[in-house]
């Protein structure tokens, strides 16, 4: 016989640890090259000028500048055009 009744299971147990997404140098900041200036999942921002773009989608500066956020129409393969943010290191 047992003498410790038995605990419940739960099903909100986990969690996962935060992945710090989001924009690291905003607009008219001066930044150095090889810093990091957006992390994200998927191309939310597209690179422009001056800008590289990592494996996981991370946006970096190839030179010194500063940063200058715009947009840009582009044409999907099915004809319709839509806005998609882009950013420049100036």
């Amino acid at each position: 016989m047992a003498h410790k009744k038995s605990a419940g299971t739960t099903k909100n147990g986990r969690d996962s640890n935060p992945k710090y997404l989001g924009v690291k140098i905003t607009e008219g900041d001066i930044t150095q090259a090889g810093s990091v200036i957006i992390r994200q999942r998927g191309t939310d921002v597209l690179p422009g000028r001056g800008v590289g773009m990592g494996k996981d989608h991370t946006l970096f500066a190839l030179t010194s500048g500063k940063i200058k956020f715009g947009t840009k129409r582009k044409t999907n393969f099915d004809n319709k055009t839509f806005v998609k943010k882009i950013v420049h290191v100036v």
